[in-house]
């Protein structure tokens, strides 16, 4: 691009972030109830100029890093985490292309002027019904057809994130070439062919409307492909990204503060007759809440120090594998937390008419995020076994 872009640079603060997680609450409730993307929340962020922080300073973008972004996550999460999962998507989006710079510059200038001017969620759809999640192996059946100029692509995805709100498809494919190639085809969100099957009817994060996506003879430039390499460079490194498991875990986190603050209000408003006072004023009740916040202070200072430590240079494989292990223990301790606050309010806690049922069913997703904890823990176990191979031993046994 021949000159930097008007982008936002500043940075919310505290102050500003919890008065956007307030107005992400007005309209969480009524997307989950209707399973509908949350434009408005969305727009809010938007208007925030938070999606592009990440955008890389050669472009005039903050290009801000791990660290501020778990910060902001958290907050919007906490708000609505529907709206703070399509977000994180984008974020990771440009700051990909801030560290790698792997989208043509034509290209990424153009997905960048968009994102100036309106929302503009952009999602790398990956998942497929026989493939399963990439995380665990192998590839892509959507196929992409060369053509005189550009490419033709045909396929279907699942768990499409955002699905309905994308601005842009990153459609990992395979080429129909005598010596196929693996790579992520830019697809603008209304692009002709693109169907949305309305799949999603989902436990939680129901507003993050992740319905299938299939895609019938789209037409895709032939410059708008991004990393086309061999099918063996092309297999998920869990590792590499592990950076972006942070994100993740900020995001439950921040359910789990939005349902200890539910616990808190709901604790002194609650005043039994035989009791005479506030259900907070209990040595019971204190427990809990004190259960809560160890286990939240215990995740989020795991992700906000292994972010920083993500931030200093190039991190190293162990430190890489360390934060897998952070997302694993960061999202059940969201998980725990929200847990023990229904378990000790009983009913009350699984009524509709309280947040407390439904930042329930949202911190359960938590577990689905690729890499899961079976393959984390596969991960850990095997960097740990090997670190004490015996000398004999020249070659560690693999399946």
């Amino acid at each position: 691009m021949s000159s930097p872009l008007t982008l936002a640079t500043a940075v919310p603060g505290d102050a500003e972030l919890t008065r956007l997680r307030d107005r992400l609450r007005e309209h969480a409730l009524f997307h989950d109830r209707a399973g509908t993307a949350p434009l408005l929340g969305l727009d809010l962020v938007h208007a925030a100029g938070i999606p592009t922080l990440t955008a890389g300073k050669r472009y005039g973008g903050a290009q801000i890093g791990l660290a501020e972004t778990v910060r902001i996550l958290g907050a919007l999460g906490a708000g609505d985490p529907a709206v703070a999962l399509i977000t994180s998507m984008t974020m990771s989006a440009h700051g990909r292309q801030a560290a790698t710079g792997i989208w043509p510059e034509e290209l990424y200038g153009t997905v960048l002027a968009r994102s100036i001017e309106r929302s503009s969620p952009i999602n790398a759809l990956r998942v497929e019904p026989a493939l399963g999640s990439p995380a665990r192996g192998g590839l892509p059946a959507t196929i992409a057809h060369r053509t005189i100029d550009g490419w033709v692509l045909g396929g279907r995805k699942t768990f499409c994130t955002g699905s309905t709100a994308l601005a842009y498809h990153l459609v990992w494919a395979r080429t129909d070439e005598p010596e196929p190639r693996v790579g992520t085809f830019v697809v603008p969100g209304n692009a002709p062919g693109i169907e949305i099957v309305e799949t999603w009817d989902h436990l939680g994060l129901r507003a993050s409307v992740s319905h299938d996506v299939v895609y019938r003879s789209v037409h895709v430039g032939a410059d708008d492909v991004l990393e086309l390499v061999e099918p063996q460079k092309a297999l998920q490194d869990n590792v590499a990204a592990a950076a972006f498991g942070l994100s993740i875990a900020a995001i439950y986190l921040g359910v789990a503060r939005s349902a200890q603050q539910a616990l808190h209000a709901f604790a002194w408003d609650r005043v039994p007759t035989t009791l005479g006072r506030p259900i907070a004023d209990t040595d019971r009740i204190r427990a809990v809440a004190g259960k809560v916040e160890m286990d939240l202070i215990t995740g989020e200072q795991l992700v906000e120090t292994t972010a920083r430590r993500l931030e200093e240079g190039s991190p190293s494989r162990r430190l890489l594998t360390q934060a897998l292990a952070v997302k694993s223990i960061a999202t059940n301790r969201a998980i725990g937390a929200v847990q023990t606050i229904v378990a000790a309010l009983g009913n009350p806690a699984l009524t509709r008419s309280l947040p407390l049922e439904r930042h329930l069913r949202d911190v359960l997703c938590a577990r689905v995020h690729a890499p899961q904890d079976d393959t984390i823990a596969d991960i850990l176990g095997r960097a740990s076994l090997d670190r004490d191979l015996p000398a004999e031993v020249t070659t560690p046994f693999r399946d």
